[in-house]
């Protein structure tokens, strides 16, 4: 017995050891595969010395003899810190995500290989000038060779078991048009909801349920809105409809309201400013995961501008893409971008013919669609081979048993170039507004100010060039031809300007931008509500005169409950004695709105929480027929996406109260509104969230974490951020989500970098052993600004030929 024991002890020694063993050897390769931070690297295509310097948080300087050394440098960086995050972003836009994730990624590697964007990217690569090449190539070398220099591959292609492929000048083109894909992608949803609400609703009810602008609205050119439409006598049939399953779980819509696309961007004159230098600030709102999507740097090279002086650029790089700036300063202009939410898309319905087999019907015209057929590899399962057709107007998608062809600006063989790069050497405000019409990215709003205190506004990016009211193309276009769909791009002279307004500031926040005619030329994309623009707009003229940078950067982090304030107003309403009678969770609810409520989207209150789920229930009540049709028809379809102005139109019901607009079961209007807040109650209930705990902050919990964690879920502890509480919401400047929000906070004045100021999500580097991984991420969660400039030298990494 006793000799028993002791071999079974010596077994779980020898288990214990080979354990540790093993976590040794994982915790070696892990170490392997950091970046190199100090010491020598040689490279035979650089042409001198190239240094690396980075501070005690990462941020590197990156100085060179000239700009493709400079270009073979960033790579390098690139690679070592973040190839995986690159990867995953030419694969999104290529439609190669199966490879490494295997059969659930196949969805949406179909839906984006739709767009065939591999093959148009060697297009494109093929067509630019040969300075351009030249620049993509040596970035591309200088990515490989950082790859090569890693002491073992990245961990990401440990865990997957794929291995990665070389990087090619063409895949920084594929990741600009990853970027339309998220950016853009959500408009052909958004056209087949509103084409769902078109043909159940009559045009008095769509004009009223869809208005094109809101009081919130606050607009670049300072027009104010159209009246609102009249409310109809009736509501259309679909209205008020069952929200879900009896027996199911209530999960109220508005959970995910945040996980949408945005960004503000705002600029102070120089009269406006301590130093007479333009103040500009950006903070752009995408989905949150480690790493960061954007890596900050600055660059430093000889200005071809002034013989003997230094171009120094400070800002963000988005890594993979053609390496510049992206939102930064170059020492003379400071520039800033949102999305637009400019109408870049229309779903054209194609007619068949059984006499006519294999031809469709093209805005009028009878056409054979040409074939190509792709093969996606899958992880672990066969390929999978797919057909697709194309039309002279874009790709064939189906939906709900028709078929359109998708006519995408993204197509167009000018959605990319290289013209971002001339922002380096902008000298002037004017300088600036002309090169960004000109660049080869998603339609943006371009704000820009310089160091001589001038400001302006344009549209980067490529604009479609439409012929018909901007409403009549927000709809998928009849296979008729009635209306025409868009035509070539829209001249770059035409774009639109606003430059040095009287008031001293411009503000965009993805709401409409103007009133006048310029809008026309943008048409809606899907704009916000406005009510975000309106506050930050507000908050910004109450800065008055004298305002520096730090007082700027302030500006986003406004949390005032503007917006939901009103709707706790209504619910308190509500609530009268009589609503209150028997009812104590309803008591509860109204004593909870009053006593734990600060005006704030701040963690502690659960007020705001309840207010806003109050608001939101109401949507469920109205739309939720209209929810459950529209979900078949397309997964990413809801009526909030068809117009996010929803909660004006409920606003407007509820104030004028209509008979014909009341759902059925519902003896009044505060009736109506009484099932709200109950529903509200049932939500947190069936989440197992009593009433007085149901703060913002446990609802508004970061989620921010590595896509590895996903896919390996024991990994996660490693892999996450911290599980803080965020304070901020969509409608206010200090947008935040579990897994959205602010993805950078970045406020500069050119010429005064040393006073700039930053923060962001997670840290420098994408790899969980880096003592970069998370620097920094904490003074974004507090909204403490951190400088914009790398600070001291703490590594010195130098490239030699």
């Amino acid at each position: 017995m006793q000799g028993w024991k002791k071999w079974t002890l010596r077994g779980l020694a020898a288990l214990l050891g080979l354990v540790l063993l093993v976590l040794l050897g994982a915790w070696l390769f892990l170490r392997a595969s950091l970046p190199q931070l100090d010491g020598e690297h040689q490279d035979a295509g650089l042409s001198a010395e190239v240094r690396i310097e980075r501070d005690a948080s990462g941020v590197p300087m990156i100085t060179g003899a000239t700009r493709l050394d400079v270009a073979y440098a960033t790579g390098f960086v690139h690679a070592q810190e973040r190839f995986f995050q690159m990867d995953l972003l030419r694969r999104t836009a290529s439609g190669e995500l199966a490879e490494l994730f295997g059969s659930r990624a196949v969805p949406l590697d179909r839906a984006n290989r739709l767009h065939r964007f591999a093959s148009r990217a060697q297009a494109t690569f093929a067509r630019l000038a040969p300075a351009e090449r030249a620049l993509l190539e040596r970035y591309a070398a200088g990515v490989n060779a950082g790859l090569a220099a890693l002491g073992a591959r990245p961990f990401e292609y440990a865990l997957t078991g794929a291995a990665q492929r070389p990087w090619h000048g063409a895949d920084s083109l594929l990741v600009v048009w990853a970027m339309y894909i998220d950016l853009q992608g959500m408009q052909a949803s958004r056209e087949l909801a509103r084409g769902w609400l078109r043909e159940h609703s009559d045009a008095a009810q769509l004009a009223f349920l869809l208005p094109e602008a809101t009081a919130f609205d606050t607009t670049l050119d300072g027009g104010a809105p159209p009246a609102p439409a009249p409310i109809p006598a009736h509501a259309p049939a679909w209205w008020g409809g069952a929200p879900a399953a009896a027996d199911a779980p209530i999960k109220l819509a508005g959970l995910d309201v945040t996980d949408s696309v945005g960004s503000n961007n705002y600029a102070l004159a120089g009269s406006r400013s301590t130093n007479g230098a333009a103040i500009v600030a950006d903070d752009m709102h995408l989905g949150l995961q480690l790493p960061n999507i954007w890596y900050r740097l600055a660059l430093r090279f000889p200005d071809q501008a002034a013989p003997g002086g230094q171009r120094r650029l400070v800002g963000v790089s988005l890594p993979g893409a053609p390496p510049s700036v992206i939102v930064g300063s170059n020492g003379q202009v400071a520039w800033a971008f949102t999305n637009s939410y400019a109408d870049a898309l229309d779903l054209v319905e194609l007619g068949v013919d059984a006499a006519r087999p294999g031809q469709v019907k093209v805005a009028g015209q009878w056409e054979t669609p040409q074939e190509h057929v792709e093969s996606i590899l899958v992880k672990g399962a066969p390929a999978e081979r797919m057909v697709f057709r194309e039309t002279s107007l874009g790709p064939i998608r189906e939906a709900g048993g028709r078929s359109y062809a998708v006519h995408w600006i993204a197509h167009d063989p000018a959605a990319l170039n290289m013209q971002h790069l001339k922002l380096e050497s902008s000298a002037t405000l004017d300088a600036a507004l002309a090169t960004a019409a000109t660049d080869g990215i998603p339609a943006q709003n371009f704000v820009a100010g310089d160091a001589q205190g001038n400001i302006g506004w344009t549209i980067a990016g490529l604009l479609p060039q439409r012929a018909t009211a901007p409403s009549d193309t927000t709809f998928p276009l009849a296979a008729d031809a009635a209306t025409p769909t868009w035509a070539g791009a829209l001249p770059y002279a035409a774009h639109p300007r606003v430059v040095n307004p009287a008031n001293g500031q411009l503000t965009t926040a993805n709401s409409r931008q103007l009133m006048g005619a310029g809008y026309a030329l943008l048409g809606d994309g899907g704009y916000d509500l406005g009510m975000r623009n309106h506050q930050l707009h507000d908050g910004l003229a109450a800065l008055g005169a004298q305002t520096d940078v730090r007082r700027a950067f302030d500006a986003a982090l406004d949390d005032r409950a503007i917006l939901i304030g009103a709707w706790r107003d209504r619910a308190l309403a509500a609530l009268d004695a009589g609503a209150l009678a028997g009812h104590p969770a309803r008591a509860e609810f109204r004593r909870l709105l009053e006593t734990s409520w600060d005006g704030r989207a701040s963690i502690n209150s659960v007020g705001y929480r309840l207010a806003r789920d109050f608001m939101w229930a109401l949507h469920d009540l109205l739309y939720g027929g209209a929810n459950l049709a529209l979900k078949d028809l397309d997964p990413k379809a809801s009526a909030a996406g068809a117009s996010a102005r929803w909660p004006a139109v409920v606003a407007r019901l509820l104030d004028t109260r209509p008979a014909g607009w009341l759902p059925p079961g519902h003896a009044d209007w505060q009736a109506l509104q009484l099932a709200a807040v109950d529903r509200a109650i049932a939500a947190l209930q069936d989440a197992g969230t009593p009433l007085a705990q149901a703060t913002w902050g446990q609802r508004n919990t970061a989620g921010v974490a590595h896509p590895i964690s996903m896919a390996v879920p024991a990994l996660r502890p490693w892999l996450a951020a911290p599980a803080d509480q965020l304070a901020g919401d969509a409608h206010m400047p200090r947008v935040a989500g579990p897994k959205f929000g602010q993805s950078e906070r970045l406020v500069v004045s050119p010429g005064r970098e040393e006073e700039g100021l930053y923060n962001m999500p997670g840290g420098q580097s994408g790899h969980p052993l880096s003592p970069f991984f998370l620097t920094g991420h904490g003074a974004w969660v507090d909204g403490k600004p951190t400088p914009l400039l790398p600070g001291a030298a703490r590594y010195t990494l130098r490239l030699h030929p």
